[in-house]
């Protein structure tokens, strides 16, 4: 290593010299190349100085072991000679080393070019079409699932002992005695939050008694059946969803059928009665808690006894206000308890399903309960109800 340019580790099992040779230079490599020799030459590896030579013959007679991450090292090295422009030849390679050597080089892939930049106008396009196109799947699905509703519950009605009534009453229990809580505590809030907001922007104009008014009409017309049916499309819709869901993932759901039992008898229908049988009690017990917090922040923001304010309530709402709200009621239990069978019926062989397909059910549930509000006020506004 005294005229030659040498790098070698004192002592070690395998080392390389990179010599001169006539026009060009021999980079000779020594003992064994194998995964726990390869660490302390790596980095010589990566900066040889050719010196400008333009051939580099690669010697591998004294290289007593190889193994494939030594090969691949030498492989990375004959390819970063080659890409500095220097003309590179094996000498004194085994053929068991050329072997491998030829092995790790096929392994090698180019990594794809990268796409041109999108469009994002166009990307935007394609996005919206997508999701308008499994929209207008989902409610094709979910327009034919009616149908099926429909035509089981109208069988079921005209056949009532083929009512499975223990699941009809145990449902009844968990959608609305269990949901008592939850529905008064917030309209009780809702009618406090009502009766502050109203009596604080009427007492501008002197009009305070009119904070009755706000909260008689607000809370039995729109906010108590508004409110009860979102908090039981969240509570309830989502429960069917994934109790459904889970009979699926479980293959209940193909037992039964194997059994000759209907799916829609057996678990849709039971659910969706019990959801429309107690949704109309619910939202009376709403607005009742609703008043209450009405009257409740009354007396304590204007000095209205509860006594006035039960008398002004009856000046200000009629029956039809009362009935607005209570009519609604077996509309959205139905939608509820459609959707959140339907989708649970959707569910795949899978955990993750079980979850999409229930936050699915509470978006879509709630939706629908939003838009055919929306429709029945208009209509009960056009016909003057």
């Amino acid at each position: 290593m005294s005229a030659a340019e040498a790098f070698a580790a004192d002592g070690a099992a395998s080392s390389f010299e990179l010599l001169p040779e006539g026009d060009g230079l021999r980079l000779r490599f020594v003992g064994d190349w194998t995964t726990r020799a390869l660490a302390r030459h790596d980095a010589a590896l990566r900066r040889l100085d050719l010196k400008g030579a333009r051939r580099v013959a690669v010697d591998l007679g004294d290289c007593s072991a190889i193994d494939s991450a030594g090969a691949w090292v030498l492989d990375r090295t004959l390819e970063d000679l080659r890409q500095r422009g220097a003309e590179v030849a094996l000498v004194d390679c085994s053929p068991t080393v050329e072997t491998l050597l030829g092995t790790i080089a096929r392994k090698h892939c180019e990594l794809p070019p990268a796409p041109p930049p999108e469009n994002p106008l166009i990307a935007v396009a394609i996005r919206v079409g997508r999701e308008t196109v499994r929209i207008g799947r989902e409610a094709r699905d979910l327009i034919s699932f009616l149908g099926l509703t429909v035509t089981v519950l109208l069988r079921s009605l005209l056949k009532p002992w083929r009512i499975r009534y223990t699941p009809l009453i145990a449902h009844m229990e968990q959608t609305g005695l269990n949901a008592l809580p939850i529905v008064g505590l917030i309209s009780f809030l809702v009618g406090i939050v009502l009766a502050y907001q109203g009596a604080d922007q009427l007492a501008r104009f002197g009009a305070q008694i009119f904070t009755v008014n706000l909260v008689a009409i607000g809370v039995l017309r729109e906010m108590g059946i508004l409110l009860t049916a979102i908090i039981v499309a969240g509570r309830s819709g989502s429960a069917f969803t994934a109790q459904i869901g889970t009979m699926k993932v479980n293959e209940e759901v193909d037992a039964m059928r194997t059994l000759g039992l209907d799916p829609m008898e057996v678990l849709v229908m039971p659910r969706v009665f019990a959801l429309v049988l107690v949704l109309p009690l619910l939202t009376f017990y709403a607005d009742l808690m609703g008043l209450l917090g009405g009257a409740v922040m009354a007396t304590l923001v204007l000095d209205i006894s509860f006594f006035q304010f039960v008398r002004q309530l009856s000046d200000a709402v009629t029956l039809w206000t009362f009935w607005v709200g209570v009519i609604k009621a077996p509309l959205f239990a139905f939608i509820i308890g459609m959707i959140g069978c339907y989708e649970g019926l959707q569910v795949s062989r899978s955990a993750e399903s079980v979850g999409r397909q229930t936050t699915r059910a509470v978006v879509e549930a709630i939706f629908l309960v939003i838009v055919l509000d929306a429709m029945l006020s208009i209509f009960f506004s056009v016909i003057g109800i």
